[in-house]
């Protein structure tokens, strides 16, 4: 299908591009539109066929990173490693009781972010009755998270204090019910 609509794109740009020259320049008018204009039109859609239609290198940097949308994990997978990444969580009481902001968010955000792939998949193997009400307390954990990830940008003590019990009431509350 992606290859289909980048093929429709790429011919949509050429057509368009031949039709406009035709339509807009006469044969004869000494006020034709320069060569570059077109040949940067030709690029522009080769770029992007070869974007579209060209395999990805696996490791390609600032590629799209869709985990969080297709879980590559098992429910037994996600739950073996699912404490561990949430004590690591937890331990950045150390990083905001030593007052070192920069360090809390960067522990913040790598244990969040392996945190928040395990509990996805967790919830998405979960009975549909109960994804709701797990849904619900994901997304507060993790709003809680990224406003602990504000306030100690701004070195708010009560804030991060705040976030941070948060956190921990919502970490008490989805695994009472996934565990």
């Amino acid at each position: 299908m992606a290859m289909q609509l980048a093929v429709q794109a790429l011919a949509a740009i050429l057509l368009f591009g031949a039709q406009s020259k035709r339509a807009t320049t006469p044969p004869g008018d000494a006020r034709r539109r320069p060569a570059a204009a077109t040949g940067r039109r030709r690029l522009a859609a080769a770029l992007l066929a070869s974007q579209l239609l060209l395999p990805a290198p696996a490791a390609r940097a600032g590629a799209f990173d869709l985990r969080i949308t297709v879980p590559e994990q098992s429910r037994e997978e996600a739950e073996a490693v699912v404490k561990v990444h949430a004590r690591n969580l937890v331990r950045v009481k150390g990083l905001i009781d030593a007052r070192s902001w920069r360090e809390l968010q960067s522990a913040l955000r790598s244990s969040a972010s392996n945190l928040k792939q395990d509990l996805y998949a967790i919830i998405q193997a979960s009975p549909a009755s109960q994804r709701p009400e797990l849904r619900r307390l994901y997304s507060d954990l993790f709003n809680s998270v990224t406003r602990l990830d504000y306030a100690a940008r701004d070195k708010d003590e009560l804030q991060v204090q705040e976030y941070y019990s948060n956190i921990i009431t919502s970490l008490e509350e989805i695994f009472s019910k996934i565990m």
